[in-house]
């Protein structure tokens, strides 16, 4: 009878792995891959599994070697650069088990000089979920059957840039950058390496065997503030970091809430929360309405803000209205201008009180000292009128608005 393995010890060995031969920018991202890579040898065991992704915005940053050695790790690994949604369903249905797929230079499939894969993009977001797959007829001629295939396996990418919001937000995210100087990573030399890598995969495989009852009903408890799409994607892997035990438990939790918020924190994606936060902090900063020309002035003033640069050129009113119009008031509507009464006349505009649920439901919490108004030092808008003048006057006729016939749309 052989001894038990050590899961605490063998994660320590797959990460020294890693480290021999990449760079990672955290130790998070570290542990994170560690796990993800023992994930894939329990992929059975789970609901979900979530998908890796090394991005960067310059080549040379590493992504491709990552993939490398993950692919030394996990079981039955198929790496590829390019492959149709149709093989790559049949791939996972085949007799010879879940497959871990591996994408290098998936920015040739999302990036923005390539089209739109829409059956590869849903090859992807199904196969995050076991219970999801894709109709497909199979047959000759007019003898066509449909037949349900099975999409649910591990996926690890590499790419330049980012991917599309749906394959992002179940992804666990790592952002590499090139080595600095006094970064040292050991060459690679499959012929040598290979074996070695192998060995720790074997491993990995024989202490899942030994787990696998004990992961298949475990339900981790997530670190606070970790919900919704967050907690499916972390939940597999919390659950292996719990099984192997030792200073792994803690140390997976840490690594989630760092990931976590760092992918929040880099999301340029939902420039729809991203316009509702900066409307509440920077924008209305407590005024009850704001007129639409007010509002952009604002936003093409903060620094290191998108408005600017909305598919080369600056956010517009049209563009203002269908941003919003994607969310809905208190009483369910969607968020449109309305008229609103200044010093000046009657231009359109947006009140509050159509923003608050959206504000409530979607923005991050209010910071301890709000940000910087940017109703101050702004230039000037239409007849002369500072929009520091505009929002100070609304501000000032708060009160008396209320007692106002609201101006038809």
């Amino acid at each position: 009878m052989t001894d038990p393995i050590d899961g605490a010890a063998l994660l320590n060995e797959v990460e020294a792995f890693h480290r021999r031969f990449n760079v990672f920018p955290t130790e998070a991202a570290y542990v994170a891959v560690a796990l993800w890579d023992a994930h894939a040898h329990l992929i059975d065991c789970f609901e979900t599994t979530p998908r890796i992704a090394f991005l960067s915005p310059e080549p040379g940053s590493g992504k491709s070697r990552a993939l490398e050695i993950v692919e030394l790790l996990t079981p039955r690994p198929v790496a590829t650069v390019s492959a149709s949604a149709n093989a790559l369903y049949r791939l996972v249905d085949s007799a010879a088990g879940l497959p871990t797929v591996l994408f290098d230079e998936v920015d040739t499939i999302f990036g923005p000089k390539a089209g739109a894969d829409e059956a590869l993009r849903g090859f992807l977001n199904a196969g995050y979920r076991r219970t999801t797959g894709a109709l497909r007829c199979v047959g000759e001629g007019s003898n066509q059957n449909a037949q349900l295939f099975n999409s649910y396996c591990a996926v690890a990418m590499a790419g330049l840039g980012s991917l599309p919001d749906t394959v992002l937000t179940r992804s666990v995210i790592i952002r590499m950058r090139k080595r600095a100087p006094n970064e040292k990573a050991e060459p690679y030399r499959q012929r040598i390496h290979e074996k070695q890598g192998h060995a720790v995969r074997d491993l990995l495989a024989k202490w899942a065997d030994s787990v696998r009852e004990q992961v298949a009903g475990a339900w981790p408890e997530m670190p606070e503030g970790v919900t919704d799409r967050p907690a499916d994607v972390w939940e597999p892997l919390l659950a292996v970091a719990d099984a192997a035990g030792g200073d792994w438990p803690a140390r997976a939790r840490a690594a989630c809430l760092e990931l976590v918020h760092a992918a929040h924190d880099n999301d340029e994606a939902s420039l729809g929360v991203r316009l509702l936060t900066d409307l509440r902090d920077k924008v209305f900063c407590g005024a009850d309405r704001m007129p639409t020309a007010a509002i952009i002035e604002c936003l093409l003033r903060m620094d290191d803000a998108p408005w600017g640069d909305l598919d080369d050129k600056p956010i517009n009113s049209r563009t203002l209205a269908r941003l919003l119009g994607q969310y809905v008031t208190p009483v369910n509507k969607p968020i449109k201008p309305r008229g609103i009464r200044t010093p000046s006349g009657f231009p359109k505009g947006y009140y509050a009180e159509d923003l608050t649920d959206a504000w409530t439901r979607y923005c991050p919490p209010t910071p301890e000292e709000s940000a910087t108004s940017a109703t101050s030092a702004t230039p000037q808008v239409n007849r002369g009128e500072s929009v520091a003048d505009t929002a100070t006057a609304i501000r000032h006729m708060s009160a008396e608005a209320a007692t106002q016939p609201t101006l038809a749309h």
